[in-house]
């Protein structure tokens, strides 16, 4: 009897757990998709990795504008042909999705050309930005608009720049605009294509299109006088590109942190990783009052293999050594603020940051 009632609980018991609802469990989970928002700050430490701000954030009393954010990943860098990339294999990864090879800027390894987001963004009517402290023919701004396997062939960068509608964009270089080895004048190019050209951000005015060329070649440094020109780039920049309601992208450089690895020079590396620093309040900022832009912080790679061997917390001073004045193969960090930083925790390659652009702003490519 004792057995009967055994057998009949059991049976009630696998009758429960059955029925209708006995597959639930076994339905994959959905990832939720990700946010749509309207616009995408991408901010590059041209050469940043995680000791550079390590370093910044000891100097500056503890305190980053960069640590606001609390989504953080790490990405990796290596070019198709080489484990250490330089700007413009990173960059083109960032741009188009595709890991490039070494020198080369917004082309596959066979050299074709590829599709950058600023261009699908540009073809989507969103507007778009580029703003950098190093010529704007310059590999990391070119890997977003050019197509050349040489990333040193300025002139035919600039060419292409002229040809692409950016909407507004700020660096050095101003000669291979208009000291040409082909005797044209791409200034006068950009007039006629109804841009207002200007050698100082402060001159820019009205809502047309603005090409500022701040230098005849690279910039000054930041400790020689350049002043706050990148911070307030960016504050001129998304207040014009923000009028545009279809949403903008625009990516920052703040191209000089790599120059000063390659020099092994800590004085020249903490300032401009502190400029740096504050263009991205500037960015956060204004992302905040939005409640619609994402902003990405990262670097493209680090440069010289910059290490914290002493520092005093009191006196906010580091000790550093650098081990090459070559980049190097290590992750970086990124950082994350706005809708859909949730995307960018994790471990990735670089080629991913393309694929997230596209799904935020619900684009094909």
């Amino acid at each position: 009897m004792k057995s009967i009632v055994r057998i009949t609980f059991l049976l009630i018991i696998l009758y429960a757990c059955s029925g209708k609802d006995d597959n639930i469990a076994l339905e994959p989970i959905k990832k939720p998709e990700l946010q749509h928002g309207k616009n995408i700050i991408l901010m590059i430490g041209d050469g940043m990795g995680l000791t550079q701000i390590t370093g910044a954030r000891t100097v500056n009393g503890g305190n980053l504008n960069i640590l606001r954010c609390r989504s953080i990943g790490i990405q990796s860098t290596h070019a198709a042909d080489k484990y250490v990339t330089d700007s413009g294999a990173a960059a083109t990864a960032m741009a188009c999705g595709e890991k490039a090879n070494f020198y080369s800027v917004g082309v596959d390894t066979a050299g074709n050309p590829l599709t950058s987001i600023v261009e699908i963004a540009e073809v989507n009517q969103l507007s778009t930005g580029l703003i950098t402290t190093s010529e704007i023919t310059h590999a990391t701004p070119a890997a977003f608009f050019a197509h050349q396997t040489d990333r040193y062939q300025y002139e035919a960068i600039a060419l292409e720049l002229v040809s692409k509608g950016v909407d507004f964009f700020l660096g050095g270089g101003w000669k291979y605009f208009n000291q040409r080895s082909d005797g044209l004048n791409l200034l006068d190019s950009l007039v006629k294509r109804d841009y207002q050209v200007k050698d100082n951000l402060a001159f820019v005015s009205g809502n047309q299109k603005a090409a500022v060329l701040i230098s005849e070649g690279a910039p000054l440094t930041y400790l020689h006088g350049r002043g706050n020109v990148l911070p307030d780039a960016v504050t001129v920049a998304v207040s014009r590109l923000s009028q545009n309601k279809r949403g903008f992208f625009l990516m920052v450089e703040g191209a000089q942190i790599d120059w000063a690895g390659e020099d092994n020079d800590q004085d020249y590396l903490m300032a401009e990783m502190l400029d740096f620093d504050r263009t991205v309040g500037r960015a956060l900022d204004f992302a905040e009052a939005d409640g619609n832009t994402l902003v990405i912080i990262t670097g493209d790679h680090e440069t010289g293999g910059y290490s914290l061997i002493d520092g005093n917390l009191s006196n906010h001073t580091v000790q550093g050594q650098f081990l090459t004045w070559l980049h190097t193969g290590s992750m970086v960090p990124v950082f994350a603020f706005g809708p859909g930083e949730e995307e960018f925790t994790g471990v990735y390659e670089n080629t991913a940051f393309f694929y997230k652009f596209l799904e935020y702003f619900g684009l094909d490519q």
